[in-house]
């Protein structure tokens, strides 16, 4: 087993134990349990739920792109959605965390839903598999 296949087990479990915030959110946790998936990530990863993620996102997302395995985790959580990530004009990198914040806030195109904690943890699942199989992240692939 890879340690982003590691990583993203244990996000499954936390995401199945606390739900997630799977809509626009102020932070990246909530006072009732639930975290932002890469909070969830965050906390596999390491073990903790720091306190700036009930109420700085900037530093939460310093946190976030500090650690390279969550970065890892969600960069292989990008690559395995069926849409492209955004491309950061400063950094001219791709932007992974804003790729699934997207993902996760935005209605389906065809039904209008949001993905839910099982949809989300079926991705989870799916990455994990992925991320044990390959040895390379694969390049993103544009929706049909």
């Amino acid at each position: 087993m890879s340690e982003t296949g590691r990583i993203l087990r244990i996000t499954q479990d936390i995401a199945n134990q606390n739900g997630l915030i799977t809509q626009a959110w102020l932070n990246y946790a909530l006072p009732d349990g639930r975290l932002h998936l890469a909070a969830a990530i965050y906390r596999a990863a390491t073990g903790e739920t720091p306190d700036v993620f009930y109420d700085n996102v900037a530093a939460s997302e310093r946190l976030i792109h500090a650690n390279q395995p969550v970065m890892t985790a969600l960069r292989w959580i990008s690559a395995v959605l069926d849409t492209w990530p955004p491309h950061d004009g400063d950094t001219r990198r791709d932007d992974h965390l804003e790729h699934i914040t997207t993902w996760l806030d935005q209605p389906d195109f065809l039904t209008g839903a949001r993905p839910n904690t099982s949809d989300v943890i079926g991705v989870l699942i799916r990455t994990a598999e992925t991320a044990d199989t390959l040895t390379d992240i694969p390049r993103p692939r544009a929706a049909a």
